[in-house]
Protein backbone atom coordinates (compact mmCIF):
# COMPACT_ATOMS: atom_id res chain seq x y z
CA UNK A 1 0.00 0.00 0.00
CA UNK A 2 1.29 3.42 -0.79
CA UNK A 3 -1.17 5.74 0.78
CA UNK A 4 0.56 9.04 1.25
CA UNK A 5 -1.60 11.56 3.07
CA UNK A 6 -1.20 14.13 5.76
CA UNK A 7 -2.55 12.77 9.03
CA UNK A 8 -5.34 15.30 9.08
CA UNK A 9 -6.92 14.36 5.77
CA UNK A 10 -7.90 11.49 3.56
CA UNK A 11 -7.47 13.56 0.42
CA UNK A 12 -3.92 12.64 -0.57
CA UNK A 13 -2.72 9.88 -2.83
CA UNK A 14 -3.54 6.23 -2.20
CA UNK A 15 -1.27 3.87 -4.04
CA UNK A 16 -1.47 0.29 -4.83
CA UNK A 17 0.62 -1.83 -2.52
CA UNK A 18 1.77 -1.58 1.19
CA UNK A 19 4.23 -1.60 1.75
CA UNK A 20 7.20 -15.92 10.97
CA UNK A 21 7.41 -23.78 16.14
CA UNK A 22 9.88 -23.57 14.29
CA UNK A 23 13.63 -23.82 14.38
CA UNK A 24 15.69 -20.99 13.08
CA UNK A 25 16.98 -21.66 9.58
CA UNK A 26 20.57 -20.73 8.91
CA UNK A 27 20.31 -18.90 5.65
CA UNK A 28 23.71 -19.28 4.09
CA UNK A 29 24.52 -16.81 1.33
CA UNK A 30 25.58 -18.20 -2.02
CA UNK A 31 29.24 -17.68 -2.88
CA UNK A 32 29.91 -14.19 -4.25
CA UNK A 33 30.81 -15.70 -7.60
CA UNK A 34 27.30 -17.09 -7.97
CA UNK A 35 25.75 -13.69 -7.19
CA UNK A 36 26.99 -12.52 -10.58
CA UNK A 37 26.28 -15.75 -12.47
CA UNK A 38 23.74 -15.36 -15.25
CA UNK A 39 21.39 -18.08 -16.38
CA UNK A 40 19.11 -17.72 -19.39
CA UNK A 41 16.22 -15.38 -18.60
CA UNK A 42 12.73 -16.73 -19.05
CA UNK A 43 9.94 -14.70 -20.56
CA UNK A 44 7.72 -12.66 -18.29
CA UNK A 45 4.63 -14.62 -19.29
CA UNK A 46 2.00 -15.49 -16.70
CA UNK A 47 3.19 -18.26 -14.40
CA UNK A 48 1.49 -21.55 -15.21
CA UNK A 49 2.52 -24.65 -13.24
CA UNK A 50 4.07 -27.44 -15.30
CA UNK A 51 2.14 -30.68 -15.88
CA UNK A 52 2.22 -33.16 -12.98
CA UNK A 53 5.54 -34.98 -12.75
CA UNK A 54 5.91 -38.54 -11.47
CA UNK A 55 8.28 -38.84 -8.54
CA UNK A 56 11.54 -40.69 -9.08
CA UNK A 57 14.60 -41.58 -7.01
CA UNK A 58 16.14 -38.27 -8.06
CA UNK A 59 13.06 -36.17 -7.34
CA UNK A 60 11.84 -38.14 -4.34
CA UNK A 61 10.39 -35.08 -2.56
CA UNK A 62 8.97 -33.24 -5.56
CA UNK A 63 7.15 -31.57 -7.06
CA UNK A 64 7.21 -28.54 -4.77
CA UNK A 65 4.91 -25.52 -5.10
CA UNK A 66 6.70 -22.25 -4.40
CA UNK A 67 4.00 -19.70 -3.56
CA UNK A 68 5.02 -16.04 -3.65
CA UNK A 69 2.78 -14.02 -1.30
CA UNK A 70 2.48 -10.30 -1.82
CA UNK A 71 -0.06 -7.50 -1.81
CA UNK A 72 -0.28 -7.27 -5.59
CA UNK A 73 -1.54 -4.36 -7.61
CA UNK A 74 -4.01 -3.61 -10.40
CA UNK A 75 -2.54 -4.51 -13.78
CA UNK A 76 -5.09 -2.35 -15.63
CA UNK A 77 -7.10 0.76 -14.80
CA UNK A 78 -10.45 -1.10 -14.47
CA UNK A 79 -8.87 -3.26 -11.75
CA UNK A 80 -8.14 -0.26 -9.51
CA UNK A 81 -11.63 -0.14 -7.96
CA UNK A 82 -11.79 -3.84 -6.93
CA UNK A 83 -8.21 -3.60 -5.67
CA UNK A 84 -9.01 -0.65 -3.41
CA UNK A 85 -12.23 -2.26 -2.22
CA UNK A 86 -10.36 -5.38 -1.02
CA UNK A 87 -7.56 -3.28 0.45
CA UNK A 88 -9.80 -1.06 2.59
CA UNK A 89 -11.84 -4.07 3.71
CA UNK A 90 -8.76 -5.63 5.35
CA UNK A 91 -8.60 -4.66 9.01
CA UNK A 92 -5.13 -6.23 9.29
CA UNK A 93 -3.83 -3.64 6.84
CA UNK A 94 -5.97 -0.57 7.52
CA UNK A 95 -7.77 -0.88 10.85
CA UNK A 96 -10.93 1.23 10.76
CA UNK A 97 -12.62 -0.22 13.82
CA UNK A 98 -16.26 -1.24 14.04
CA UNK A 99 -17.12 0.88 11.01
CA UNK A 100 -14.73 -1.02 8.69
CA UNK A 101 -17.55 -2.54 6.63
CA UNK A 102 -19.06 0.92 6.09
CA UNK A 103 -15.97 3.12 5.80
CA UNK A 104 -13.94 0.73 3.65
CA UNK A 105 -16.27 0.73 0.61
CA UNK A 106 -16.93 4.45 1.02
CA UNK A 107 -13.24 5.36 1.01
CA UNK A 108 -12.41 3.02 -1.88
CA UNK A 109 -15.15 4.46 -4.09
CA UNK A 110 -14.02 8.02 -3.41
CA UNK A 111 -10.35 7.19 -3.99
CA UNK A 112 -10.74 5.19 -7.21
CA UNK A 113 -10.79 8.06 -9.76
CA UNK A 114 -7.72 9.75 -8.28
CA UNK A 115 -5.78 6.50 -8.01
CA UNK A 116 -6.63 5.59 -11.58
CA UNK A 117 -4.97 8.83 -12.65
CA UNK A 118 -1.84 7.81 -10.73
CA UNK A 119 -1.73 4.38 -12.36
CA UNK A 120 -2.25 5.99 -15.76
CA UNK A 121 0.82 8.12 -15.03
CA UNK A 122 3.02 5.01 -14.57
CA UNK A 123 1.83 3.24 -17.68
CA UNK A 124 -1.71 2.12 -16.94
CA UNK A 125 -1.12 -0.45 -14.22
CA UNK A 126 1.21 -1.90 -11.60
CA UNK A 127 4.26 -3.87 -12.79
CA UNK A 128 4.31 -5.96 -9.60
CA UNK A 129 2.74 -9.03 -11.24
CA UNK A 130 5.21 -8.97 -14.11
CA UNK A 131 8.19 -8.75 -11.77
CA UNK A 132 6.79 -11.33 -9.33
CA UNK A 133 6.25 -13.83 -12.14
CA UNK A 134 9.77 -13.24 -13.42
CA UNK A 135 11.39 -13.54 -9.99
CA UNK A 136 9.43 -16.68 -9.07
CA UNK A 137 10.12 -18.43 -12.37
CA UNK A 138 13.84 -17.61 -12.30
CA UNK A 139 14.15 -18.71 -8.67
CA UNK A 140 12.47 -22.05 -9.45
CA UNK A 141 14.84 -22.62 -12.38
CA UNK A 142 17.78 -22.24 -10.00
CA UNK A 143 16.17 -24.51 -7.40
CA UNK A 144 15.59 -27.24 -9.99
CA UNK A 145 19.35 -27.34 -10.62
CA UNK A 146 20.55 -27.00 -7.03
CA UNK A 147 17.87 -29.10 -5.32
CA UNK A 148 16.82 -31.88 -7.69
CA UNK A 149 15.47 -33.94 -4.78
CA UNK A 150 12.51 -31.54 -4.41
CA UNK A 151 12.16 -30.70 -8.12
CA UNK A 152 10.30 -29.66 -10.11
CA UNK A 153 9.72 -26.40 -8.26
CA UNK A 154 6.53 -24.82 -9.58
CA UNK A 155 5.95 -21.05 -9.27
CA UNK A 156 2.62 -19.68 -8.04
CA UNK A 157 1.51 -16.19 -7.05
CA UNK A 158 -0.92 -15.43 -4.21
CA UNK A 159 -1.80 -11.74 -4.14
CA UNK A 160 -3.85 -10.35 -1.29
CA UNK A 161 -5.80 -7.65 -3.14
CA UNK A 162 -5.30 -8.23 -6.89
CA UNK A 163 -5.31 -11.09 -9.36
CA UNK A 164 -4.19 -13.78 -8.91
CA UNK A 165 -5.89 -13.76 -5.51
CA UNK A 166 -5.12 -16.30 -2.80
CA UNK A 167 -8.28 -18.31 -3.48
CA UNK A 168 -7.41 -18.47 -7.19
CA UNK A 169 -3.93 -19.76 -6.36
CA UNK A 170 -5.30 -22.34 -3.90
CA UNK A 171 -7.85 -23.65 -6.39
CA UNK A 172 -5.11 -24.03 -9.00
CA UNK A 173 -2.91 -25.79 -6.45
CA UNK A 174 -5.63 -28.38 -5.83
CA UNK A 175 -6.26 -28.77 -9.56
CA UNK A 176 -2.56 -29.53 -9.99
CA UNK A 177 -2.75 -32.37 -7.47
CA UNK A 178 -1.09 -30.81 -4.43
CA UNK A 179 -4.16 -31.57 -2.29
CA UNK A 180 -2.95 -35.16 -1.85
CA UNK A 181 -0.15 -34.31 0.58
CA UNK A 182 1.79 -32.28 -1.98
CA UNK A 183 4.44 -29.94 -0.60
CA UNK A 184 3.94 -26.19 -0.83
CA UNK A 185 6.06 -23.34 0.54
CA UNK A 186 4.39 -20.02 1.38
CA UNK A 187 7.24 -17.60 0.63
CA UNK A 188 6.48 -14.04 1.74
CA UNK A 189 7.79 -11.34 -0.54
CA UNK A 190 7.77 -8.86 2.33
CA UNK A 191 11.33 -9.40 3.65
CA UNK A 192 10.42 -7.79 6.99
CA UNK A 193 7.44 -9.29 8.82
CA UNK A 194 4.37 -7.29 9.76
CA UNK A 195 0.96 -8.46 10.89
CA UNK A 196 -0.40 -6.03 8.28
CA UNK A 197 1.41 -7.67 5.36
CA UNK A 198 2.76 -11.20 5.80
CA UNK A 199 0.36 -11.78 8.69
CA UNK A 200 -2.61 -10.72 6.58
CA UNK A 201 -1.52 -12.96 3.69
CA UNK A 202 -1.14 -15.95 6.02
CA UNK A 203 -4.56 -15.27 7.54
CA UNK A 204 -6.01 -15.33 4.03
CA UNK A 205 -4.13 -18.53 3.14
CA UNK A 206 -5.40 -20.21 6.32
CA UNK A 207 -8.96 -19.08 5.54
CA UNK A 208 -8.91 -20.67 2.10
CA UNK A 209 -7.24 -23.82 3.44
CA UNK A 210 -10.24 -24.31 5.74
CA UNK A 211 -12.81 -23.39 3.11
CA UNK A 212 -11.39 -25.53 0.30
CA UNK A 213 -9.85 -28.46 2.23
CA UNK A 214 -11.28 -28.35 5.72
CA UNK A 215 -9.28 -28.25 8.95
CA UNK A 216 -8.41 -31.98 8.74
CA UNK A 217 -8.59 -33.12 5.08
CA UNK A 218 -9.12 -36.88 4.66
CA UNK A 219 -6.40 -37.13 2.03
CA UNK A 220 -3.91 -35.10 4.07
CA UNK A 221 -4.31 -31.89 2.11
CA UNK A 222 -1.58 -29.53 0.97
CA UNK A 223 1.51 -29.84 3.19
CA UNK A 224 2.45 -26.25 3.95
CA UNK A 225 5.61 -24.67 5.31
CA UNK A 226 6.36 -20.96 5.61
CA UNK A 227 9.25 -18.60 4.89
CA UNK A 228 8.06 -15.76 7.07
CA UNK A 229 10.94 -13.22 7.14
CA UNK A 230 14.39 -12.82 5.63
CA UNK A 231 15.26 -9.13 5.92
CA UNK A 232 18.95 -9.56 6.80
CA UNK A 233 19.85 -12.30 4.33
CA UNK A 234 23.33 -11.51 2.90
CA UNK A 235 22.14 -11.80 -0.69
CA UNK A 236 19.28 -9.36 -0.13
CA UNK A 237 21.68 -6.95 1.59
CA UNK A 238 24.13 -7.28 -1.29
CA UNK A 239 21.44 -6.56 -3.87
CA UNK A 240 20.40 -3.37 -2.08
CA UNK A 241 24.04 -2.30 -1.60
CA UNK A 242 24.94 -2.79 -5.26
CA UNK A 243 22.00 -0.67 -6.41
CA UNK A 244 22.99 2.08 -3.98
CA UNK A 245 26.61 1.99 -5.14
CA UNK A 246 25.48 2.23 -8.76
CA UNK A 247 23.51 5.39 -8.00
CA UNK A 248 26.31 6.87 -5.89
CA UNK A 249 28.61 6.48 -8.90
CA UNK A 250 26.48 9.03 -10.81
CA UNK A 251 27.60 11.87 -8.50
CA UNK A 252 30.91 13.70 -8.90
CA UNK A 253 33.56 11.85 -6.90
CA UNK A 254 34.21 14.80 -4.60
CA UNK A 255 30.51 14.91 -3.61
CA UNK A 256 29.80 11.19 -3.04
CA UNK A 257 30.71 10.92 0.64
CA UNK A 258 28.21 13.64 1.51
CA UNK A 259 25.22 12.14 -0.34
CA UNK A 260 22.51 11.31 2.22
CA UNK A 261 20.99 7.84 1.96
CA UNK A 262 17.26 8.02 2.70
CA UNK A 263 15.92 4.52 3.35
CA UNK A 264 12.17 4.54 2.80
CA UNK A 265 9.72 1.86 3.98
CA UNK A 266 5.95 1.74 4.04
CA UNK A 267 4.59 3.25 7.25
CA UNK A 268 2.24 1.58 9.75
CA UNK A 269 -0.56 3.00 11.91
CA UNK A 270 0.77 3.64 15.41
CA UNK A 271 -2.03 1.46 16.77
CA UNK A 272 -0.34 -1.49 15.02
CA UNK A 273 3.15 -0.43 16.17
CA UNK A 274 2.02 0.00 19.78
CA UNK A 275 0.44 -3.47 19.69
CA UNK A 276 3.96 -4.85 19.31
CA UNK A 277 4.38 -5.38 15.56
CA UNK A 278 8.01 -6.32 14.78
CA UNK A 279 8.11 -4.54 11.42
CA UNK A 280 9.87 -1.30 12.52
CA UNK A 281 12.72 -3.19 14.18
CA UNK A 282 13.07 -5.62 11.28
CA UNK A 283 13.24 -2.79 8.73
CA UNK A 284 15.86 -1.09 10.92
CA UNK A 285 17.84 -4.37 10.96
CA UNK A 286 17.86 -4.45 7.15
CA UNK A 287 19.04 -0.84 7.03
CA UNK A 288 21.81 -1.56 9.55
CA UNK A 289 23.01 -4.56 7.53
CA UNK A 290 23.11 -2.56 4.29
CA UNK A 291 24.98 0.33 5.96
CA UNK A 292 27.50 -2.15 7.38
CA UNK A 293 28.04 -3.63 3.91
CA UNK A 294 28.61 -0.05 2.63
CA UNK A 295 31.07 0.53 5.51
CA UNK A 296 29.00 3.48 6.78
CA UNK A 297 30.58 5.77 4.21
CA UNK A 298 27.53 8.03 3.90
CA UNK A 299 25.16 9.79 6.30
CA UNK A 300 21.73 8.15 6.36
CA UNK A 301 18.21 8.24 7.74
CA UNK A 302 15.28 5.80 7.86
CA UNK A 303 11.93 7.32 6.95
CA UNK A 304 8.40 6.07 6.32
CA UNK A 305 6.06 6.69 3.41
CA UNK A 306 2.46 6.29 2.28
CA UNK A 307 0.44 7.02 5.40
CA UNK A 308 -3.31 7.47 4.92
CA UNK A 309 -6.14 8.72 7.05
CA UNK A 310 -6.45 10.90 10.12
CA UNK A 311 -4.92 8.49 12.66
CA UNK A 312 -1.29 8.63 13.78
CA UNK A 313 1.23 6.75 11.63
CA UNK A 314 4.88 5.85 12.11
CA UNK A 315 7.20 8.70 11.07
CA UNK A 316 9.15 10.67 10.09
CA UNK A 317 7.52 10.75 6.68
CA UNK A 318 9.77 10.34 3.63
CA UNK A 319 8.42 13.39 1.80
CA UNK A 320 8.97 15.62 4.84
CA UNK A 321 12.42 14.16 5.45
CA UNK A 322 13.63 14.82 1.91
CA UNK A 323 12.32 18.37 1.66
CA UNK A 324 13.60 19.20 5.14
CA UNK A 325 17.15 18.23 4.19
CA UNK A 326 16.93 20.06 0.86
CA UNK A 327 15.93 23.23 2.72
CA UNK A 328 18.95 22.73 5.01
CA UNK A 329 21.25 22.69 2.02
CA UNK A 330 21.58 18.93 1.41
CA UNK A 331 20.91 18.85 -2.32
CA UNK A 332 22.23 15.31 -2.93
CA UNK A 333 20.12 12.45 -1.58
CA UNK A 334 19.40 8.89 -2.69
CA UNK A 335 16.03 7.34 -1.89
CA UNK A 336 16.20 3.58 -1.24
CA UNK A 337 12.91 1.60 -1.13
CA UNK A 338 14.15 -0.82 1.51
CA UNK A 339 10.98 -2.86 2.15
CA UNK A 340 9.90 -3.49 -1.46
CA UNK A 341 11.13 -6.25 -3.78
CA UNK A 342 10.08 -4.62 -7.06
CA UNK A 343 8.76 -1.43 -8.58
CA UNK A 344 5.14 -0.49 -8.06
CA UNK A 345 3.15 2.69 -7.52
CA UNK A 346 5.00 3.60 -4.30
CA UNK A 347 8.27 3.83 -6.18
CA UNK A 348 7.20 4.87 -9.67
CA UNK A 349 4.64 7.47 -8.66
CA UNK A 350 4.98 8.42 -4.99
CA UNK A 351 8.78 8.58 -4.87
CA UNK A 352 9.63 9.40 -8.49
CA UNK A 353 6.80 11.73 -9.43
CA UNK A 354 5.87 13.29 -6.09
CA UNK A 355 8.75 13.25 -3.59
CA UNK A 356 11.62 13.77 -6.05
CA UNK A 357 9.65 16.28 -8.13
CA UNK A 358 8.87 18.35 -5.04
CA UNK A 359 12.50 18.19 -3.90
CA UNK A 360 13.78 19.42 -7.24
CA UNK A 361 11.33 22.30 -7.27
CA UNK A 362 13.02 23.38 -4.02
CA UNK A 363 16.47 23.15 -5.59
CA UNK A 364 17.32 19.57 -4.69
CA UNK A 365 18.47 18.60 -8.18
CA UNK A 366 20.72 15.88 -6.75
CA UNK A 367 17.83 13.93 -5.22
CA UNK A 368 17.62 10.55 -6.97
CA UNK A 369 16.33 7.02 -6.32
CA UNK A 370 18.24 3.74 -6.25
CA UNK A 371 16.98 1.14 -8.71
CA UNK A 372 14.44 -1.31 -7.31
CA UNK A 373 15.40 -4.99 -7.03
CA UNK A 374 13.21 -6.08 -9.97
CA UNK A 375 15.29 -8.40 -12.19
CA UNK A 376 18.54 -8.15 -10.21
CA UNK A 377 20.42 -11.46 -10.56
CA UNK A 378 21.91 -10.95 -7.11
CA UNK A 379 18.41 -10.65 -5.67
CA UNK A 380 17.07 -13.69 -7.53
CA UNK A 381 20.07 -15.72 -6.31
CA UNK A 382 19.20 -14.55 -2.80
CA UNK A 383 15.61 -15.77 -3.23
CA UNK A 384 16.92 -19.16 -4.32
CA UNK A 385 19.29 -19.34 -1.35
CA UNK A 386 16.54 -18.47 1.15
CA UNK A 387 14.21 -21.05 -0.39
CA UNK A 388 16.93 -23.70 -0.72
CA UNK A 389 17.94 -23.40 2.94
CA UNK A 390 14.29 -23.75 3.95
CA UNK A 391 13.80 -26.84 1.77
CA UNK A 392 16.95 -28.48 3.15
CA UNK A 393 15.99 -27.79 6.75
CA UNK A 394 12.55 -29.39 6.35
CA UNK A 395 11.06 -27.15 9.01
CA UNK A 396 7.57 -25.72 9.35
CA UNK A 397 8.67 -22.07 9.49
CA UNK A 398 11.83 -20.16 8.77
CA UNK A 399 12.03 -18.43 12.17
CA UNK A 400 11.01 -19.04 15.76
CA UNK A 401 9.17 -15.72 15.68
CA UNK A 402 6.19 -17.41 14.03
CA UNK A 403 5.36 -19.05 17.35
CA UNK A 404 4.79 -15.69 19.01
CA UNK A 405 2.01 -13.14 18.68
CA UNK A 406 2.32 -9.42 19.25
CA UNK A 407 2.14 -8.41 22.91
CA UNK A 408 -1.23 -6.73 22.45
CA UNK A 409 -2.70 -9.15 19.89
CA UNK A 410 -6.28 -10.22 20.58
CA UNK A 411 -7.04 -11.70 17.15
CA UNK A 412 -8.39 -15.25 17.29
CA UNK A 413 -7.80 -15.56 13.54
CA UNK A 414 -4.11 -14.79 14.02
CA UNK A 415 -3.91 -17.37 16.84
CA UNK A 416 -5.52 -20.13 14.77
CA UNK A 417 -3.40 -19.33 11.72
CA UNK A 418 -0.16 -19.47 13.69
CA UNK A 419 -1.17 -22.69 15.44
CA UNK A 420 -1.74 -24.29 12.07
CA UNK A 421 1.47 -23.23 10.34
CA UNK A 422 3.90 -23.79 13.23
CA UNK A 423 2.56 -27.33 13.77
CA UNK A 424 2.55 -28.55 10.17
CA UNK A 425 5.65 -30.73 10.72
CA UNK A 426 4.10 -32.41 13.78
CA UNK A 427 0.97 -33.27 11.80
CA UNK A 428 3.00 -35.03 9.13
CA UNK A 429 5.18 -36.99 11.53
CA UNK A 430 8.01 -34.57 12.10
CA UNK A 431 7.48 -34.23 15.85
CA UNK A 432 5.30 -35.41 18.70
CA UNK A 433 4.75 -32.32 20.80
CA UNK A 434 2.51 -29.49 19.71
CA UNK A 435 4.19 -26.10 19.50
CA UNK A 436 2.36 -23.67 21.72
CA UNK A 437 1.67 -20.27 20.19
CA UNK A 438 2.19 -17.53 22.77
Amino acid sequence: MALRTPSSRLSKSLTASLPHGCSAVALRPPPPSTWHHHIPTRSLATVSPAPPVTQSSTSRLGPTAMVFMNMGGPSTLPEVGPFLSRLFADADLIPLGRLQSYLGPLISRRRTPKIQVQYAAIGGGSPIRKWSEHQAAEMCAILDVRHPESAPHKPYLAFRYADPLTEEMYTKLLEDGFGKQGRAVAFTQYPQYSCSTTGSSLNELWKWRVRLEGKEPENGGVQWSVIDRWGTHPGLVEAFAQNIEAQLATYPEEERKDVILIFSAHSLPMSVVNRGDTYPSEVAATVAAVLSRLQHRNPSRLSWQSQVGPSAWLGAQTADTVTSYVKKGHKNQILIPIAFTSDHIETLFELDQEVIHEARELGGHGVKRAESLNGSRVFIEALADVAGAHLRAGEACSSRQMGMRCQGCKSERCLEQKRFFVNTMRRRGGGDEEVVVR
